[in-house]
């Protein structure tokens, strides 16, 4: 019993100090109560933390878009469902593990757009 205890206090102060943050992008953490799991006699309530998701809207060429649809093609053939952001954010993970001479060659070969809304007519 008093494992748990420790263990939830913990938590409680990760995420407490996780939410103090107020950095713009920075991650807040809430404890959220999981389904029990049986273990013999009791039940026990596990605390995992949530993190917290951030909406934002970019802007981006028409042949930059479509693929997008076109990899989603390819993930649906291949049997897995896969959602926009989620192909936005693998691509991501992939740049992420770039060397940096190879991220900077990646980056040059992007068309420069103009960024920001159109003006309306």
């Amino acid at each position: 019993m008093l494992e748990n205890t420790k263990i939830t206090k913990s938590k409680i102060a990760l995420a407490k100090s996780a939410s103090n943050s107020t950095a713009k992008g920075a991650v807040a953490t809430k404890l959220v109560k999981k389904s029990p799991e049986k273990t013999g006699k009791k039940s026990i309530h596990k605390l995992e933390p949530k993190v917290n998701v951030i909406r934002d809207s970019f802007t981006m060429p028409q042949s930059d878009y479509s693929k997008i649809g076109e990899l989603k093609l390819v993930c649906q053939k291949a049997g897995v469902q896969v959602k926009k952001s989620e192909l936005l954010r693998a691509g991501l993970h992939v740049l992420g593990k770039l060397s940096v001479a190879k991220l900077k060659q990646t980056i040059a070969q992007i068309e420069q757009i103009k960024t920001g809304r159109p003006k309306r007519s």
